[in-house]
């Protein structure tokens, strides 16, 4: 749990404080209910039983609630809640608010919020329902805030196209048991209400992906820690690629990074997929991993991916991911599937 803290810290640290807008009163207010709220959402991770995380959650949730009704509150950047992620595209149009609660060491619960910037600082608030587990066809179900796919989100990223922003999160879930999820989930506005998923990536020069899915979801093994990021300096998503460390590819809890990395570059609208990011080929002898899992001819060698002690490297977790878990069924809600 201790992890998750730091890792939390280290993404939402740069949230932006705006106290100067907010009422003198309204500030001391705000702070108050803060403090509440901080003890809160370390008893959501930290409580003994599921009893004591169920009940945390619920005040927090119902005090977090009341704080945001507070005037100009989505100028105060609740910095203490460092359990919380904390979220604000380049154009401060809204703020995302994403956590979790570990019920035991199987279940977890995702939870969330937008909350909008509106000119009179009154609060217009859209809860996130994550409906991941009744969700058929994850990759290709566009849904509204009510048909969420549950993510903690580490990264926001802003793009345009034809005069309209788009708004790109890195998350990840703990999935289950066996595995867990990276994900890359487009965000927009339609008539002012929030849709997750869309025709927003070309797939077109990879041949094992068949369609251009809705998000990207990348399913690994529970103790894999393969990369999704965000190159500011190329301006392009980079993660890695996975493959299937005991050749079963239809599971992917068996699934690993292989040290070769992919990448999205925004064009025209679409996240556009590069198979290869890094190509700078180097002269023979000169090359810095000897025991390579590829051959010449890019086959991969299965069994050096169990002897050559490549799956302890791997063991590296990103701060901030949490105990095995995995979700509990939620009420349906209504959510629209692409149909291809």
């Amino acid at each position: 749990m201790h992890k998750l803290i730091i890792f939390l810290s280290f993404f939402f640290f740069g949230t932006a404080v705006f106290a100067q807008k907010i009422s003198s009163s309204d500030l001391k207010i705000l702070k108050k209910k803060e403090d509440s709220l901080q003890a809160l959402s370390l008893k959501i991770i930290q409580g003994k039983t599921a009893g004591d995380r169920f009940q945390a959650d619920s005040e927090f949730t119902k005090m977090f609630v009341r704080a945001l009704k507070i005037k100009s509150s989505f100028h105060y950047a609740f910095d203490s809640l460092l359990t919380i992620s904390k979220l604000s595209p380049t154009d401060s149009s809204f703020k995302i608010f994403t956590w979790q609660m570990v019920i035991n060491d199987n279940v977890v619960r995702q939870h969330g919020a937008i909350q909008m910037r509106t000119p009179d600082g009154l609060l217009k608030l859209f809860p996130l329902i994550d409906k991941s587990d009744i969700t058929t066809n994850m990759s290709d179900t566009i849904g509204n805030n009510l048909g969420w796919i549950g993510a903690v989100y580490y990264k926001i990223i802003q793009t345009q196209s034809a005069d309209k922003n788009y708004y790109t999160l890195l998350g990840y879930d703990e999935n289950n048991i066996r595995s867990n999820k990276k994900i890359i989930e487009v965000l927009s506005f339609e008539n002012d209400q929030p849709i997750f998923g869309g025709s927003y990536f070309n797939f077109s020069d990879n041949t094992t992906l068949k369609q251009n899915p809705g998000r990207l979801i990348l399913e690994y093994k529970k103790n894999a820690s393969p990369r999704l990021v965000y190159d500011k300096e190329q301006d392009m998503i980079i993660y890695e690629h996975l493959i299937s460390e005991s050749g079963e590819d239809k599971k992917k809890y068996t699934y690993i990074g292989d040290g070769d990395y992919e990448g999205l570059k925004w064009k025209d609208g679409k996240w556009v997929h590069i198979d290869k990011v890094f190509t700078q080929k180097l002269k023979e002898g000169d090359e810095p991993i000897p025991n390579l899992i590829r051959d010449a001819n890019g086959n991969i060698d299965r069994s050096k991916l169990k002897n050559n002690g490549f799956g302890d490297a791997i063991n590296d977790k990103p701060e901030g991911e949490v105990k095995t878990v995995t979700k509990t069924k939620t009420t349906p809600s209504k959510v629209k599937v692409k149909k291809k």
